[in-house]
């Protein structure tokens, strides 16, 4: 855990000192909701994903390039996420915890000096903070969630008077979010994976 905070604030360092000086910052506060679009994969084709919804907050700097409409946000979030699977019988749940860095290119054009859309896209790294095992109970053996994540962010939104923004973001899995493999208890071939591809709404206020 200290490793990866250590890792953590050696990146967002980095990133500062290599801003171009004519960047503009403000810093702010960011929550929202998220949707699981999971995409799950098992060797006996009888498990299926239940979609849930969770929720992120943490902080962000918002990046402008005076002029030039291009800018980047990056972000620091605590996020938790619940899936669930089922096997058409019964049904269970796992609430993920995370640290996630979003660091998102941002392109923003003004549609008047009240408000500006942007559109956005970006690398995505996410640190498990949680429980790193599930045996979710009557449907299958032990699942190993990841310890950390890469995932690709593809997004859009609004910015009103400077300060208040509401967007909408695509959080794409690159790797695995979670795999299980029975073979350990002599059941050949059992195996699955899980890709927790996300839909979130966010709210972000910059001071």
């Amino acid at each position: 855990m200290k490793k990866n905070i250590l890792s953590l604030a050696v990146l967002v360092a980095a990133l500062c000192f290599a801003l171009p000086s004519q960047a503009q910052v403000k810093f702010g506060v960011k929550a929202g909701l998220n949707v699981d679009n999971i995409n799950l994969k098992d060797s006996y084709g009888t498990l299926k994903a239940k979609n849930r919804t969770g929720f992120f907050a943490g902080v962000t700097a918002d990046v402008t390039i005076p002029l030039a409409g291009l800018g980047a946000d990056i972000a620091v979030l605590y996020d938790n996420k619940v899936v669930g699977i089922s096997d058409g019988v019964n049904e269970a749940n796992k609430t993920l915890h995370y640290i996630d860095m979003p660091i998102n290119a941002k392109y923003t054009v003004g549609l008047s000096s009240l408000a500006s859309v942007y559109v956005a896209t970006g690398p995505q790294f996410s640190w498990n903070i949680g429980d790193r095992h599930w045996t979710p109970q009557y449907i299958t053996q032990d699942w190993e969630i990841k310890k950390s994540e890469f995932s690709w962010n593809i997004g859009c939104g609004v910015t009103a008077l400077s300060h208040l923004r509401v967007g909408y973001n695509y959080n794409i899995a690159i790797g695995k979010t979670a795999e299980f493999d029975l073979l350990a208890v002599g059941v050949a071939g059992a195996k699955g994976k899980l890709k927790n591809n996300t839909h979130q709404i966010s709210l972000t206020y910059l001071f």
